[in-house]
């Protein structure tokens, strides 16, 4: 399987990368990104592109992708709609509509939960994700959404924000209660790999939105579920 991943250098990104790189399954990984990771591995190769609007002079790199998962994010705290949009919505339309046409290509996107669908919330980060969701789901290839809660970082993954990175460090020790007491609205870095792995098998069967309860299934099912033996 050759497998696209955006988004690598944040929390889940990390993880994703790391349940690729380690999965026999993934003949490849590129990653497209704006600086190096600084990563070596033999099944690893990364593109440096700086406009993520505009993917379009990658097909070459992109040929032949069986999976792209889309992990790239930013928060919506003191951003406008306008800002928030064009990176949420636009980066990931700009990369979908970059990728091969080929209907067997499966694209994992990683939502959140209480995405609003129906465009008609008051949240504008829920709504605003809502329509990104809608319009992956419409187009030619295997798409499904991610939709998870508190998501732990697992095996030394780190979130690019300082004050994500404090709250996961200081909360951190909360989240065996959280899956004892809400299992269905938290998951890990690494069952966000491992589910996104297992999807591609899933060619376009299953639900295509999936919250915290299903990511972890999902995992289960590709192997050992990685919140409970980490």
């Amino acid at each position: 399987m050759k497998v696209i991943l955006f988004g690598a250098s944040g929390m889940v990104g990390q993880g994703v990368l790391r349940e690729c790189l380690l999965d026999p399954r993934v003949e490849s990984v590129l990653v497209v990104v704006r600086k190096s990771l600084g990563v070596r591995h033999p099944k690893l190769a990364e593109v440096i592109h700086r406009d993520f609007l505009d993917f379009s002079m990658l097909s070459r790199e992109f040929a032949g992708a069986d999976a792209c998962f889309f992990c790239l994010g930013i928060s919506s705290v003191g951003r406008g709609e306008e800002e928030y949009t064009r990176v949420t919505r636009g980066y990931t339309l700009a990369a979908a509509r970059a990728l091969p046409a080929d209907p067997a290509l499966t694209f994992v996107y990683v939502s959140g939960e209480g995405t609003d669908s129906t465009g008609r919330g008051r949240s504008m980060w829920a709504r605003v994700k809502g329509r990104t969701e809608n319009e992956l789901l419409a187009m030619d290839f295997h798409a499904y959404m991610f939709r998870p809660g508190y998501i732990q970082a697992m095996h030394g993954a780190t979130s690019k924000t300082p004050l994500y990175r404090w709250l996961y460090r200081v909360g951190s020790w909360l989240y065996p209660v959280l899956r004892r007491v809400i299992p269905g609205h938290v998951t890990t870095t690494e069952n966000v790999g491992r589910a996104m792995l297992e999807v591609t098998g899933w060619q376009g069967s299953g639900e295509h939105v999936l919250d915290s309860a299903r990511i972890n299934l999902a995992a289960w099912a590709s192997g050992t579920e990685g919140g409970s033996t980490s």
